[in-house]
């Protein structure tokens, strides 16, 4: 199952060029969002793959200086705390991830130059220099290095950003949401986890993830009016036409899904939204939209519109 924040955000993205556009049609701007989705999940699956390139060629590199005429002792004895790391060699060793990648036709044949440069360039970085030197070190510290591999020098490396330009015109768009899916998988991850567990459940809520994003996307412009009415009222010293689109726009996602979907607790809807806000809307869009629901979900619970169900949900 797919991040539900990520599939909120896709939503929100779409909801907002359906109400910036003049003629937008909602089925064909419904089909266009899962098609990104799809997009998204496979630049996800790409990146996750960049992990066992690396390796690769680091396997390749140590090879070819033992092979030296004259190869030093590091040359026969090569420092592999890189290729041994436990997070880098479960995400590259995954049977999951490979045929999930060879079911979507994934891969990276034919830019090995790519991840040679990445990797000389991995090399002389000084941070790995230092990790590589260093002796011992728990699962969260080769976690960190994990991490700090893919933020610094894979998600931010400027060759590989251009193949993905040249794969897909909106690779732009996709590319945070791709790389946010990626960290957060590096850091949810557990010593005895391995890769194969981390993806494995990547296309099991395909069907429920279709439905929870259709239905808030179509639903949202269901109750438009009625919830800009709701939300104009409540919100002192504004009207409608002043209020950003974009928090106008999650306010009334935020008021349709506590609505719709009675399992999911109501803190947590507010505190997606919020959260979404603090990268999507202006910077004091988080208090503004924390004061506007606050009072609408209020009235919501007395007047019986929102109806949660199942065990400490019903005051959530």
């Amino acid at each position: 199952m797919l991040n539900r924040r990520y599939l909120r955000i896709k939503a929100f993205q779409s909801l907002y060029a359906y109400w910036q556009s003049d003629d937008a049609s909602a089925a064909r701007i419904e089909k266009e969002l899962f098609a990104s989705i799809e997009r998204t999940t496979d630049l996800y699956l790409s990146l996750l793959l960049v992990f066992g390139e690396l390796r690769h060629v680091a396997e390749l590199v140590f090879e070819e200086r033992k092979k030296k005429r004259l190869p030093t002792p590091e040359d026969l004895n090569p420092n592999r705390r890189f290729v041994d790391n436990p997070v880098v060699m479960s995400i590259a060793t995954s049977e999951r991830l490979r045929l999930e990648c060879e079911k979507r036709r994934i891969s990276w044949v034919g830019h090995h130059e790519l991840f040679a440069a990445m990797y000389r360039e991995l090399e002389n970085n000084d941070a790995v220099k230092a990790y590589m030197i260093e002796s011992g070190g728990d699962f969260k510290h080769d976690q960190r290095f994990a991490i700090a591999l893919f933020t610094d020098l894979i998600a931010n490396n400027e060759a590989l950003q251009e193949v993905f330009e040249a794969r897909n015109i909106a690779w732009l768009e996709d590319m945070d949401l791709a790389a946010g899916l990626v960290k957060r998988t590096l850091e949810q991850m557990r010593p005895d986890d391995t890769g194969d567990l981390l993806v494995a459940d990547l296309g099991s809520g395909t069907k429920e993830d279709q439905e929870f994003t259709s239905l808030l996307f179509r639903k949202t412009i269901e109750f438009a009016s009625e919830h800009e009415k709701a939300i104009s009222e409540r919100s002192s010293n504004w009207e409608s036409d002043r209020i950003a689109l974009s928090d106008m726009i999650l306010m009334q996602m935020a008021l349709t899904e506590v609505r719709v979907f009675d399992q999911i607790p109501v803190k947590v809807t507010m505190n997606e939204y919020i959260e979404i806000a603090k990268a999507y809307s202006t910077p004091k869009s988080k208090n503004f939209i924390n004061g506007v629901l606050d009072k609408l979900f209020i009235e919501m619970r007395t007047d019986g519109r929102i109806r949660k169900v199942g065990r400490g949900l019903l005051e959530s």
